[in-house]
C-alpha cells in the first residue's frame, strides 16, 4: 500500500509493526493461561514513540498513511471494500470483505462489484453509492490520496465511468484493460466505502446536503459540474480529521474531538470509538449494529502508546500485557535456524524472564528492506547523484552488504536474505529463481574490481577518487567529474542500537573498498521529511530509517514496484527512473503479464541497496488464541481473539 504511497506508511511499517499487538486487562494468572476474570483487551501502539494514531478519516495524504492509522485504527471502525490476509497468507479475505470477488468482462475493461449485506451504525445500509462516494471524493483530486500513482492506470484516473445497477452492485468501465489480480490487490484494495452521513460541508449540515455521493462520477473532476461540491465535502471531512487541504501548513487540533464528533460515530466495522486521548490512549467498544462476522467478544479494546520498546518490554515482564514485542536487545538466544525465502526462522529459546508466561511468535510481514540512495542528489560537491546513477557502483556497494553476517550476528538469526522487490515471506509463487539467489554476494575483492575497472583509484580505508571521468569502457561514468570522491553522508535514525549496528557494519564494509560513509544520526521524523522525491535535485544522499522493514506492500499487495520504482510515484524517494522499469511495470498492470520480468530486472539493476529482512518477534501469553499465524499485512482483527 498503493503507490505508496506512503512515505509514512512505508516508514511506519518498518517501525510500528514491531509492537502493534499486545493484549492486556484480561486478568490471567501469569504463566498458567488461567481463567479470564475481565473482558478487556489492551494494545500497545507506537512502540518506539515514533508512531501514533493521528488520523481517523480513511482518505489520507501521504503524511497520514501509516500502519498505525489504517490497520490498527481505521479498519476497526470503517471496513475497506476488500480485506486481505488470511491464515498467515497474502490473499483476499473473502469472509471479512464487504464485497464478493469482482468479475471482469470486455477484455478486462469492465469490472462488476457486488456488495454483501452490511449496515452502518446509523441504520443505513452499506450500498454501492457509498463506494461511488469514495471514488467521487478521489476523482476531484487524484493526488490528494496517498494511493495514487502517475500514468493513468491508477484509480480513479483509469475509470471511464461508474454505473450503479442496484443498491448492492456497481460496474466500473475502465479506459484500458487491467490485470484482474493487480486491480483487485492494488487498486480496489484502496477503497473504503463512505457513509451518506458524511455527505455534508459543515457540522450542522443535513445528510446528503454536500451533494457529492450521488453525483455522476464523470462530473466530479476538479473542473466538472460537481467537482466543487466534492471538494467542499472533502475539505470539511479532512479538516474534521486534522488536516485542512486549503491550508495544509496550518495545525488543526482535531484529535481531542474524535470520540465525540458525530461524524466518526457512524461506523460499519465491529468497533466504535469510546474515548481518545491524543498520544496516550484510545478505547474501543463493540458496535452493537455491526452486521458482519466475528463480533467482538470483549467489552473494551484499549490501545496505549509506549514511548520506548523497553517500556513495553517491562510491562510484559510485569505481567500487565498479554502480548507484545520482544525488542532485539532482549533476544537472549539465537533462532533455531536462519530463515530462507518463504520460510521464517525457527524460534529458539525464549527470553527467560518471559518464557513461563509467553510463547515466542515470529511475525513476518509482506515487506522488503533496502536503504535509499538519491539519484538526483547534489551532495558530495555535486557528484553523489551522477555516481549513484552508475549501475557498476550500485553493484559494488551491494557486494559489500554481508546479509548473512547481519542476520546471524546482529539479529540473532531472526532474518531472511533479501535480494529484490518481491517479499521473501510468507511463501509465495511470485518469487522468481533469480531473486532466490544473490546476484551480488558479499565480496570486497569484487567491489574493488568493479571500481578500479571503471576508472577509480581504490584506496582501502581511505577515499577513492575518479581518475577517468566521462562515459565509455573503463571510465567513471556520465556526469562524474575527474577527482570526484566516494565520500557520502548517510542518514540514520538516532537512538536505536540494533539499527545503528547494522549501519556501522555497512560503513566498515564500504570503507574496505575506499567508500567513505559519514553517519548522521537524526530523528525518524526529520529523516522522512528529508528523503522525498526531488526531480530537480536536493541535498540528501543516502538514508536508512527502516531498521529491517523498509516497505510493506499493503494495501497495494501485488509487488510489481508501481509505488516505489515507477517514475513520478510518490514513494519513489530516490528518484529511480529507467525506461525499461517503467515499461515492464506497465505490462504487469494491463493484461495478464506476470511480474517475473520486472522482478528480475529490479533484482539485477539495483534501484536501491537491498538489505536483509528482519523478522520481528512477538510474545503471546500462553492460552491466548487468534494472533498466530501472524497476518502478513499487519491487519489486526481483535474481534477474533479469545482464550483457550
Amino acid at each position: 500500500m498503493r503507490q505508496i504511497v506512503r512515505t509514512l506508511r512505508r516508514a511506519v511499517s518498518g517501525l510500528a509493526v514491531v509492537g502493534l499487538v499486545s493484549l492486556a486487562g484480561v486478568a490471567v494468572a501469569p504463566g498458567t493461561g488461567g481463567a479470564v476474570t475481565k473482558t478487556t483487551i489492551t494494545v500497545p501502539i507506537g512502540t518506539w514513540g515514533q508512531v501514533a494514531v493521528n488520523y481517523i478519516f480513511p482518505f489520507m495524504t501521504t503524511a497520514y498513511f501509516s500502519v498505525a492509522n489504517i490497520d490498527t485504527f481505521q479498519y476497526y471502525l470503517y471496513r475497506p471494500l476488500y480485506m486481505f490476509g488470511s491464515a498467515g497468507k497474502v490473499t483476499v479475505n473473502k469472509r471479512l470483505s464487504l464485497a464478493d470477488t469482482p468479475t471482469y468482462s470486455n477484455g478486462g475493461k469492465t469490472v462488476k462489484i457486488t456488495l454483501k449485506t452490511y449496515k452502518w451504525s446509523d441504520g443505513e445500509s452499506v450500498t454501492a453509492t457509498d463506494v461511488v462516494f469514495w471514488m467521487n471524493i478521489w476523482h476531484q483530486k487524484p493526488t490528494g490520496y496517498a494511493g495514487w500513482f502517475p500514468g493513468g492506470l491508477s484509480l480513479p484516473t483509469s475509470v471511464k465511468s461508474i454505473k450503479v445497477t442496484s443498491p448492492t452492485s456497481l460496474t466500473l468501465t475502465m479506459t484500458k484493460s487491467v490485470n484482474p489480480h493487480w486491480f483487485l490487490y492494488n487498486e480496489l484494495s484502496q477503497i473504503t466505502p463512505l457513509p451518506l452521513a458524511w455527505t455534508k460541508t459543515s457540522a450542522t449540515g443535513a445528510t446528503g446536503s454536500g451533494g457529492c455521493a450521488k453525483a455522476t462520477f464523470s462530473t466530479t473532476t476538479a473542473k466538472g459540474a460537481n467537482g466543487a461540491k466534492c471538494k467542499a465535502v472533502y475539505d470539511f471531512l479532512s479538516t474534521e480529521s486534522g488536516h485542512n487541504p486549503t491550508k495544509p501548513t496550518t495545525k488543526v487540533n482535531a484529535l481531542p474531538t474524535y470520540a465525540t464528533n458525530p461524524l466518526w460515530k457512524v461506523v460499519d466495522g465491529p468497533w466504535s470509538l469510546s474515548s481518545f486521548t491524543p498520544t496516550t490512549t484510545f478505547v474501543l467498544v463493540p458496535n452493537p449494529s455491526y452486521s458482519g462476522p466475528n463480533k467482538p467478544k470483549v467489552k473494551k479494546y484499549i490501545a496505549k502508546q509506549y514511548t520506548t520498546a523497553t517500556a513495553q518490554y517491562n510491562a510484559m515482564v510485569g505481567g500487565t500485557l498479554d502480548a507484545g514485542l520482544l525488542p532485539p536487545t532482549e533476544i537472549t538466544s539465537p533462532a533455531g535456524a536462519i530463515g530462507k525465502p518463504g520460510q521464517a526462522p525457527k524460534p529458539g529459546p525464549n527470553n527467560p524472564r518471559l518464557s513461563a508466561t509467553y510463547n515466542l511468535v515470529p511475525a513476518p510481514t509482506w515487506s522488503i528492506d533496502y536503504y535509499y540512495i538519491n539519484y538526483n542528489s547534489n551532495g558530495d560537491t555535486g557528484n553523489a547523484g551522477p555516481i549513484y546513477r552508475q549501475l557498476y557502483f550500485r553493484q559494488a556497494v551491494q557486494h559489500l552488504v554481508n546479509q548473512t553476517l547481519i542476520i546471524s550476528r546482529l539479529w540473532h538469526g531472526y532474518g531472511v536474505p533479501n535480494y529484490g522487490p518481491v517479499p521473501v515471506l510468507p511463501k509465495s509463487s511470485l518469487i522468481s529463481k533469480t531473486e532466490l539467489k544473490n546476484p551480488y554476494p558479499y565480496s570486497v575483492s569484487a567491489a574493488k574490481q568493479l571500481l578500479s575497472s571503471h576508472g577509480w583509484k581504490v584506496v582501502p580505508g581511505g577515499v577513492d577518487t575518479c581518475q577517468k571521468p566521462g562515459s565509455g569502457a573503463g571510465h567513471c561514468g556520465k556526469g562524474v567529474k575527474k577527482g570526484a570522491k566516494l565520500n557520502f553522508t548517510f542518514l540514520q535514525v538516532a537512538g536505536t542500537k540494533t539499527a545503528s549496528a547494522v549501519v556501522v557494519a555497512q560503513k566498515d564494509a564500504m570503507a574496505s573498498a575506499g567508500i567513505r560513509v559519514n553517519l548522521a544520526a537524526e530523528t525518524f521524523t526529520s529523516i522522512i521529511g528529508a528523503i522525498v522525491p526531488c526531480p530537480k535535485g536536493c541535498k540528501w544522499q543516502t538514508a536508512d530509517y527502516s531498521q529491517g522493514l523498509a516497505w510493506e506492500y499493503a494495501p497495494d499487495l501485488y509487488p510489481n514496484g508501481t509505488e516505489i520504482f515507477l517514475a513520478g510515484a510518490g514513494s519513489n524517494d530516490g528518484n529511480f527512473v529507467t525506461k525499461t522499469a517503467t515499461k515492464l511495470i506497465d505490462k504487469t498492470i494491463t493484461g495478464t503479464t506476470k511480474i517475473t520480468k520486472v522482478e528480475n530486472y529490479l533484482t539485477k539493476n539495483e534501484p536501491v541497496i537491498w538489505q536483509p529482512y528482519r523478522v520481528t518477534l512477538h510474545e503471546v501469553r500462553k492460552g491466548l488464541v487468534g494472533l498466530s499465524p501472524w497476518d502478513p499485512m499487519d491487519t489486526l482483527t481483535p474481534a477474533t481473539y479469545h482464550w483457550s
